[in-house]
């Protein structure tokens, strides 16, 4: 593989014109450092293997030393393992009893860990005997590992049933000096919020045996590493985020199947594929090279283009990527959104490979989990040995397991967040070699905005990881577990979960929880505590799905009632399932293997009563309300559908599904509804405006706050009986909450913002699964009006955008009212001053006078003499004078040529953003250009121009004045006025 190969794709005529956008990422050269201090066996081992540690190493290596608690969160293949691992090898090295925990969310780290660790422990000649303790670690190996290990490598699921065994691993908890938790970003929402607890339970058990461990983070690059790992843990950290490894050159790139593009006016369309028949092969790639006439970027918004799709689904398109990438000889990892996508990729790839290089086709395989732990390793050490060419996966390969690096990275669909997203493609890049990698959009909102506004992906910031510790659910649960693992006090009730004793009288009223005479509180049940409460779910009603007597999987009944009420279609592993029958009271439900060629959807109506107001949030004009919310589901049909037809509909008898939770709503006054009724004669328009913004927040809300859009719901309706208005509701999706919403309002603007812009852009007429359908809308996405949808989101920001302009102009006028106040003081200063100079020197002149009549005629020469030498002084004076004014006008020109050539610099970046109607981006540019320059005539007009483009004409108005004000001569700001009024008069 070489630098020619990778750059191919991006020029080859194939797929030239679904390019929505090329990032160029430039490579970079390492920064090292030395060690001051480090025991001798370590420096040898670093000499011997020739590793010289990066600066974040380094720097990791000396707070660690120096009992600091850290998270490092720079990039995949950064050397964050032996930053961390080297450290508490030299403790072991000194202090012989010392113990370690690793903590992994999943087993194959583990494994990749402990392998790591053994030969650690071969060359520093250490006895550590690390081992894995999960769930496949053989019984008979459990005892000698618990007795004999110093390093205990395990995940979230097994410390959770293991902790109130505690007194078996006395020896282990004595002597524990660091808990590491590696991928600390996968702890987020419920998961996150219950290992926080969990972590808070393992310190308890440390202290009890008298250790106070050290915490060792390693995370993804994050918003909020601080937040999260003091969330998680309980405790302050030092943050380690700039990496200094070395990297190649790679090229990003944006690919969006469904572009944009100018076909042949044939009447019928031979060139396009034959989607219908998946199962022969796609025939010779070099064949689609005469489909495409005229070819530009996926994103052009001309009116007379049309959305195609060249009759691939993005799946076949995915795989004619990954088959022109290895035939290239270029090493592929493709990322996929599912487990049996990976594998039908892999078997689609495989196939179509004998047609060109037979060879290559063994080169190829998929892999995620449920696979065989030896077949995992195999895969992994086979990409390392490049036995594999090419892999296909899913997110399983994203965390940090050890397979070397990559030429190429496939991402088949947005994966959700932009950490998931960036983690993958950190798999791509060989030492310093140029590298790839390809994100292909799937046709909804998420993947679509970002085709449309790549600088927005590049320079977004990575999502704020969201632990909520304040789930009285999630307390309970875990208040149960620390009482059946060591009897609890009131205090540490406070001190741990940080609530009052309601919570345990509540307990002791359901015997839950005893009370001794010591006043300590008591698990009273011989059952284990943890295995009634899962970490990956916050109800307790968990439904086993039985086949034939076989366990398939587990599931909460949230889950029970979207996916497997009676007569739904169930994916278990590829296999398809019919639900036979669901038993509420036993919480099981039977299913029977039954290949069909339809899935199902369930149909839901959504009752919303408020709870009480927590938050009363003024954005802008705009209001927001954040509180708690009582939901009721109601699921009473579904559908059978082959692809987008319907089969039928049926009805279901099941009891509304009902659960507390926290959201935010917002209202919409009844002038937009009479507005929307008298621009538009049809009917719905108001709901079908309101259901479309509620899908459209809801669809782009995983861009700002880091969720899955499946983890919140939402309801609009044209009037609600608790604000007596029309209102839009989006909540958690959990009992209890678990934070999200709560930080939605925190980038309320940016999300309005975003979902306008996706709206705004999109190609469609009356909506469609980029804008404002949704996979999970409950009603058939019926009613949906998209003309309504825009006019209620310009609404939202306008009202957003007013207070905005107001306290621009506001702060102006204050600054113009400051320099006057200011001149006026400073002249009143200037004029005491100089009055008082003029009245001391007239009276020494007049004193002068008096005094010196008599004495004039013998100072005649002398005053001559000295009139001569001052008038020589006083030339040379104004002589360095004028020589440092010259200067200071120098420096003051050069300052100001600086300053106007900032200020035209992001004027024209601003016009660029408003061209692309990224509004948001312009206007925070103009803002700092008035700042420097108020009398900036270009900057009021191309405000105004955003605000008429917004539909806020009054502002508008009032901007372009301003610009006039200033250059009467401004002839654009003049003509924009014209045609808004003209506009006005019109209406």
């Amino acid at each position: 593989m070489d630098k020619l190969a990778i750059d191919k794709f991006k020029n080859d005529i194939r797929f030239r014109h679904k390019i929505a956008h090329i990032e160029k990422i430039p490579g970079k050269k390492a920064i090292y450092m030395n060690l001051d201090e480090v025991n001798p066996k370590i420096a040898k081992y670093l000499e011997k293997n020739n590793i010289k540690l990066y600066k974040h190493q380094a720097t990791a290596f000396k707070k660690i030393k120096n009992k600091k608690n850290i998270i490092i969160t720079t990039p995949t293949a950064s050397g964050k393992t032996l930053a961390f691992n080297l450290p508490i090898l030299e403790t072991m090295l000194k202090d012989k009893k010392a113990t370690a925990m690793y903590i992994y969310p999943a087993k194959a780290l583990s494994n990749d860990q402990l392998n790591i660790l053994k030969e650690l422990e071969k060359e520093l000649e250490i006895e550590i005997k690390p081992a894995t303790y999960d769930g496949d670690t053989p019984k008979n190996k459990k005892y000698g590992i618990r007795q004999n290990s110093r390093i205990i490598l395990t995940n979230p699921y097994q410390i959770h049933h293991i902790l109130s065994w505690h007194h078996q691993w006395k020896g282990f908890y004595s002597n524990l000096k660091y808990i590491v938790i590696d991928e600390a970003h996968y702890y987020k929402g419920i998961f996150g919020s219950n290992v926080a607890y969990l972590i808070r339970r393992l310190r308890r058990i440390a202290k009890f045996y008298g250790s106070s461990p050290q915490f060792i983070l390693s995370s993804a690059t994050l918003a909020n590493p601080l937040e999260l790992a003091n969330k998680l843990v309980g405790e302050n950290f030092y943050l380690i985020d700039k990496d200094t490894s070395p990297s190649g050159e790679k090229d990003f790139i944006l690919y969006n199947p469904f572009y944009k593009n100018l076909k042949k006016n044939k009447g019928n369309n031979n060139s396009q594929l034959n989607s219908q028949n998946r199962t022969e092969s796609i025939g010779n790639i070099k064949d689609l090279e005469d489909k495409f006439i005229e070819d530009t970027i996926a994103n052009n918004n001309e009116n007379n283009w049309t959305k195609i799709t060249d009759g691939l689904s993005i799946h076949q398109e995915t795989e004619m990527i990954f088959l022109y990438l290895l035939l290239k000889d270029i090493q592929t990892l493709c990322f996929t959104v599912s487990r049996k996508i990976a594998e039908l990729i892999a078997m689609w790839a495989k196939k179509d490979m004998k047609n060109y290089k037979k060879p290559l086709a063994e080169k190829i395989t998929a892999y995620r989990a449920g696979y065989l732990a030896n077949e995992r390793r195999e895969i992994e050490n086979g990409l390392k040995s490049r036995k594999y060419l090419g892999v296909t996966c899913t997110n399983a390969l994203e965390l940090g397991i050890n397979i070397g690096s990559l030429d190429a990275v496939i991402i088949s669909g947005y994966p959700g967040t932009m950490i998931s997203t960036w983690q993958q493609a950190g798999r791509a890049g060989r030492g310093n070699q140029k590298s790839i990698i390809i994100l292909l959009a799937f046709e909804n909102q998420l993947d679509q905005y970002f085709m449309k506004n790549p600088e927005f992906f590049f320079d977004k910031p990575h999502e704020n990881a969201i632990i909520d510790l304040n789930n009285k659910m999630i307390i309970k649960s875990h208040l149960l577990c620390a009482a059946n693992e060591i009897p609890i006090t009131a205090a540490e009730v406070n001190e741990i979960f940080k609530c009052d004793e309601t919570l345990l009288d509540k307990a002791i009223e359901s015997y839950d929880l005893i009370k001794n005479k010591r006043e300590q509180y008591i698990y009273p049940h011989d059952d284990e505590a943890s295995f009634k409460h899962s970490l990956d779910q916050l109800s307790n009603d968990s439904f086993k799905v039985m086949s034939n007597g076989k366990l398939l999987e587990n599931m909460e009944i949230g889950q029970v009632y979207r996916e497997a009420h009676e007569g739904a279609v169930l994916i278990n592993k590829g296999e398809t399932y019919i639900v036979d029958s669901v038993n509420l009271k036993s919480k099981y439900v039977n299913v029977y293997k039954q290949a069909v060629e339809y899935h199902t959807i369930v149909l839901k109506d959504v009752d919303i009563k408020i709870k009480s107001k927590i938050k009363k949030e003024k954005i802008g004009n705009f209001t927001v309300y954040f509180g708690e919310l009582e939901v009721s589901e109601d699921y009473h049909k579904y559908k059978k559908m082959h692809f987008s037809k319907s089969l039928g509909t049926f009805t279901l008898d099941l009891p509304p599904l009902r659960f507390k939770t926290k959201g935010i709503w917002f209202t919409i006054s009844n002038k937009i509804k009479e507005h929307l009724e008298d621009k538009f004669d049809e009917d719905n328009v108001f709901a079908g405006g309101l259901h479309g913004v509620e899908h459209g927040l809801i669809g782009l809300f995983p861009l700002h706050v880091m969720c899955d859009r499946f983890d919140i719901g939402g309801l609009s309706t044209n009037y609600h009986e608790d604000t007596q208005e029309a209102t839009i509701f989006i909540y958690d999706a959990y009992e209890g909450g678990i934070g999200i919403c709560e930080k939605a309002i925190e980038v309320f603007n940016q999300l309005v913002q975003s979902t306008k812009d996706l709206i705004d852009n999109c190609q469609c007429d009356s909506g469609c699964p980029s804008c404002i359908y949704s996979p999970k809308c409950g009603n058939e996405n019926k009613p949906l009006h998209k003309d309504a949808t825009r006019n209620i989101l310009n609404f939202i920001q306008n009202e957003i955008d007013t207070a905005e302009q107001e306290n621009i102009l506001d702060k102006i006028h204050l600054e113009d009212n400051y320099n006057k106040i200011n001149n006026k003081i400073n002249n009143k200063i200037n004029n005491k001053i100089n009055n008082s100079i003029n009245n001391s020197i007239n009276n020494n002149f007049n004193n002068r006078i008096s005094n010196n009549k008599v004495n004039n005629s013998i100072n005649n020469n002398t005053n001559n003499t000295n009139n001569n030498f001052n008038n020589i002084m006083g030339n040379n004076e104004i002589s360095n004078n004028n020589k440092i004014n010259n200067k200071n006008n120098i420096e003051n020109e050069e300052k100001t040529n600086n300053t106007e050539y900032n200020i035209q610099t992001k004027l024209k970046e601003a016009l660029k953003f408003y061209k692309d109607k990224n509004y948001t981006f312009a206007k925070d540019l103009l803002i700092d250009i008035l700042n420097y320059d108020k009398n900036n005539s270009d900057s009021w007009y191309l405000l105004g121009a955003i605000l008429n483009e917004q539909g806020d004409e009054n502002g508008a108005l009032k901007f372009l004045k301003k610009s006039i004000i200033i250059d009467p001569a401004n002839e654009k700001a003049h003509e924009l006025i014209d045609i808004i009024k003209n506009q006005s008069i019109r209406k």
